[in-house]
């Protein structure tokens, strides 16, 4: 008996260390780490069907006869997989495209989102005075990141007497 259970309670703890909260990019199952979008922009067509996690600032969302379009500004993702606000380190643009409805007043431009979807090749659009080629991913799960989500809580002390100021928190002669 004290084997057995011995027995269960490694397989359990085993099991636990390996789920995943799906709060992470998750490797490929050949153990190959995710795609990057510096890979993703340089060769959209030959990552077709794979899986990839991005994020960013939206720049514009058009609904389509066929579902949303999002243009979306590339940022690097932290550790949340929240995308960081620096600008200057985005390495492009790229589409995502939304099949169910989605209202685009629900993600004005500014937004920042992180999508998982699947690469499906590109779509060239006008940027201004050019034509843009962006890569292109069809939406499997979409993630709007609030305001209030951007800066992380603060702890503030009180500063000077409140409603629990005593005789105990001044200075030495009052501790005993």
């Amino acid at each position: 008996m004290g084997r057995a259970f011995t027995a269960i309670l490694i397989s359990a703890i085993t099991i636990s260390g390996c789920a995943s909260t799906g709060d992470r990019t998750e490797t490929l199952s050949s153990g190959e780490p995710p795609l990057t979008f510096a890979q993703v922009k340089a060769s959209p067509e030959s990552y077709n069907g794979q899986s990839v996690t991005f994020g960013g600032k939206v720049l514009a969302a058009r609904r389509l006869k066929d579902g949303t379009r999002i243009e979306i500004l590339q940022l690097p993702l932290a550790r949340s997989l929240k995308p960081t606000t620096d600008l200057s380190t985005s390495q492009g643009r790229f589409v995502a495209l939304q099949k169910e409805f989605l209202d685009p007043a629900t993600i004005p431009a500014g937004t920042f989102i992180t999508v998982t979807g699947e690469m499906n090749g590109s779509i060239t659009l006008p940027l201004d005075e050019t034509e843009y080629t962006y890569p292109l991913m069809h939406i499997t799960r979409l993630r709007v990141w609030n305001e209030e989500e951007e800066e992380p809580p603060r702890i503030r002390r009180p500063l000077g007497p409140g409603p629990y100021w005593g005789p105990y928190w001044h200075s030495w002669p009052y501790y005993w």
